[in-house]
């Protein structure tokens, strides 16, 4: 496998996912080329089942593709060993999933700092000033079970920016929360693109109302780019 150079920071060649019971195969991604660039806010839609989480997976490197190959910034991520992955993802990528996933024996700033490479004074600084950033500074010291939904969310989106990430992956982070927080915590991401590249998986149009573009998923393969604006007038 070869390296590729592009103008992209992240790009799929060719890649399918398929899971198998026996000899049968089922596809969550068929052969899907895309290209992704760099600091954009960047949404993926689709149906239930179309593999717009699956597509955000590997694009991330959390799963690998049963063929094709996965490039970030030129680098071929199929060409990784775990451990080499692991540590990229560490270093380079952020994540925020749909439960806002904090260890429940950890402060709120004791979980932000999971996501810093060292635990030093200086970690702990910059992890309490996003904290103050996202509007939850006051509740740093608080324990998980002490936070709302939304606050519990919040503490997962600073813990995905504490090292500068080049890339923010958030799957449905909005799905277990009310409106107003859904926003918020869309607001947070939106505005990283200022610093990286953001993707944001999510079944709900109205939060990428501000998005740059939108990819369109349907039975494993991607469809379309569409604006925001061409989205809202199919509804």
């Amino acid at each position: 496998m070869t390296e590729k150079l592009d103008k992209h920071i992240l790009s799929l060649d060719q890649v399918s996912l398929a899971y198998f019971d026996g000899d049968r195969a089922t596809y969550a991604l068929q052969e899907v080329s895309v290209e992704l660039p760099a600091r954009e806010f960047i949404g993926i839609m689709g149906p239930s089942g179309s593999g717009k989480s699956s597509l955000l997976y590997v694009l991330s490197g959390l799963k690998k593709p049963t063929s094709g190959d996965v490039f970030f910034e030129g680098r071929n991520l199929t060409d990784l060993p775990g451990s080499s992955l692991s540590d990229l993802r560490r270093e380079s990528f952020g994540f925020v999933f749909q439960q806002p996933w904090l260890l429940p024996w950890q402060t709120a700033l004791e979980n932000t700092i999971m996501g810093a490479k060292s635990v030093d004074k200086e970690s702990y600084d910059i992890a309490q000033a996003t904290l103050e950033s996202l509007g939850v500074g006051q509740m740093s010291r608080k324990m998980p079970s002490q936070l709302s939904g939304g606050e519990k969310q919040r503490v997962c989106v600073a813990r995905a920016m504490m090292n500068d990430p080049a890339i923010i992956f958030a799957d449905e982070p909005t799905a277990s929360l009310d409106h107003r927080n859904g926003h918020a915590v869309i607001d947070m991401l939106s505005a990283y693109r200022e610093k990286g590249t953001v993707i944001v998986v999510t079944h709900d149009p109205e939060m990428l109302a501000d998005a740059d573009r939108i990819l369109i998923m349907r039975d494993g393969k991607t469809v379309e780019w569409v604006e925001p604006s061409e989205l809202q007038s199919r509804r």
